[in-house]
């Protein structure tokens, strides 16, 4: 069983920065993807930002220009690194990781609230 395990989020006033970090309890140097999404209140989970195995990226067009993923391989470590934050960036998110031959696991969340 693979453990992702969030940490970053938090308050934070509009216009500012957080990055949000995704720890892996397996060896992220072979995976098919790794990403963010994100779920508010009342809306669907989407996609914020991925990294496909040969560190392809891709972004919601929401957040592009603004926001970054990163990897540490030697740490197991996804990162996101978001900028000039919305009200609308407002929300839970969560980890994604799809393993080759082990399938896909999801993290607990962690709540990003963007404040006036």
């Amino acid at each position: 069983q693979v453990q992702l395990v969030e940490s970053g989020g938090g308050l934070v006033q509009a216009g500012g920065s957080l990055r949000l970090s995704c720890a892996s309890s397996a060896s992220i140097f072979s995976i098919n993807a790794m990403g963010w999404y994100r779920q508010a209140p009342g809306k669907r989970r989407e996609l914020v930002a991925e990294m496909t195995s040969g560190s392809r990226t891709a972004y919601a067009d929401s957040v592009k220009g603004r926001f970054t993923i990163s990897r540490d391989n030697a740490k197991n470590t996804v990162y996101l690194q978001m900028n000039s934050l919305k009200l609308e960036d407002t929300a839970v998110y969560y980890c994604h990781a799809r393993f080759v031959n082990r399938g896909d696991y999801w993290g607990q969340g962690t709540q990003v609230t963007v404040s006036s």
